[in-house]
């Protein structure tokens, strides 16, 4: 069901680009509202009026109010929250301050992302730390029974994505977080498809750490991003990257760590961007992330049921609870010439490879697939018009 508490006029008259684009690419870069955009504007101005440094030193209080805003979002503290650029660089912060060693097992799941198994796989290389993936239920989520069971003293880090980019699926996080929490393994949380889709509650979802971004659901700028991080494990964690921002040199030969998760970040930021991220979750919570996804959740059926009813696409999507990342082929054309004829028609997707997520596509024999994802400033006659472009393929 749709919401009916969704201001959708508001929605969309703040975001006056839907009457020149029908943007089904919220998964790859939303497109900003009025506040955020001005927000952005507004501070490049005084920048350009006064200078980067006295800009910066006249923003100060709304930056302040950017770590609270962030923390509302999803459940936490301020002092638990660091802006970083990107969700990659994020999750990096928080995966390579953990002190893995030889023998130690991460556990992952069948959907992760690349960047993320990268990292892992980097990790196997250079200090002999050993990946298993957990297999998939039915549906293509995490099997949580099958990741309690491969449960032993070694595993140290449960690292998941919580929406995967591709085949619409939402992985059951709440549940794989009672179980880190059960047996102590800290549990990392990729959320740069969920953040500003779904309602985020770092408790209730029990991750340790949880990296996002600001481009995408959360319809913020790009070039920005945060990470979240259990106040009780940021002062067991050194990042490995440390600047005069996140540590002080204190003598000729120390130093000391910021004591919250701003030991995560470096002195030089996008900010403008910073303002931007925090008007984006203000903006967000405005609309309340309930009323978002259930929104979300309508149109996304409205669609697959759609491109079901058209001879010769195949919809991906699996999951029993899916995200509103829709994913489909076509019997004839490839991934790539399907999105490039919908943006001559002024209507955005984008695409999902098999390099991106091998455990996934690659296991499922898949070749490049469309990914089209609506958000709620999209609306039911745009499921329509672009139904009707994907039938006059």
């Amino acid at each position: 069901m749709k919401s009916d508490s969704l201001d959708l006029a508001r929605a969309r008259a703040e975001t006056p680009a839907v009457r020149n684009v029908l943007h089904f690419n919220n998964a790859g870069s939303a497109l900003m509202p009025d506040p955020v955009h001005q927000a952005v504007l507004g501070h490049l101005q005084r920048e350009a009026e006064i200078g980067g440094y006295e800009a910066h030193d006249e923003a100060i209080p709304r930056l302040e109010a950017m770590y609270a805003s962030l923390a509302r979002l999803v459940n936490a503290a301020p002092d638990e929250i660091a802006f970083v650029e990107n969700a990659t660089r994020a999750w990096d912060m928080a995966f390579y301050s953990l002190p893995l060693k030889a023998g130690d097992r991460i556990l992952t799941a069948e959907a992760e992302y690349a960047s993320n198994v990268i990292a892992y796989l980097q990790a196997a290389k250079h200090r002999g730390v050993i990946l298993d993936v957990v297999p998939s239920d039915p549906e293509g989520a995490i099997d949580v029974a099958a990741l309690e069971r491969m449960i032993d003293a070694n595993v140290k880090l449960i690292a998941i994505t919580h929406v995967p980019s591709q085949g619409g699926l939402i992985n059951p996080a709440e549940e794989v977080g009672r179980i880190a929490r059960k047996h102590g393994i800290p549990y990392l949380l990729d959320a740069c498809q969920s953040v500003g889709q779904l309602p985020l509650d770092v408790e209730a979802l029990g991750c340790d750490m949880l990296s996002a971004t600001g481009r995408k659901f959360l319809r913020g700028p790009r070039g920005t991003g945060f990470l979240y991080v259990r106040r009780a494990l940021v002062e067991k964690l050194e990042p490995v990257f440390l600047d005069l921002h996140a540590a002080t040199w204190i003598s000729e030969r120390e130093y000391t760590i910021a004591p919250d998760a701003k030991r995560f970040e470096n002195w030089e930021s996008f900010v403008a961007g910073r303002l931007g991220l925090g008007a984006a979750a203000d903006y967000a919570m405005g609309f309340g992330l309930e009323a978002i996804a259930a929104h979300n959740r309508h149109l996304a059926a409205q669609l697959r049921a759609g491109l079901e009813d058209i001879p010769g696409i195949k919809v991906h999507d699996r999951g029993r609870e899916k995200s509103a990342i829709v994913t489909f082929g076509h019997p004839h054309l490839d991934a790539e010439t399907i999105k490039q004829r919908l943006r001559a028609q002024g209507i955005h997707t984008s695409t999902s490879s098999p390099d991106y997520a091998r455990f996934d596509l690659g296991r499922r024999k898949l070749p490049p697939i469309v990914r089209a994802s609506p958000h709620y400033y999209n609306d039911e006659s745009e499921i329509e018009r672009f139904l009707g472009a994907i039938r006059a393929l």
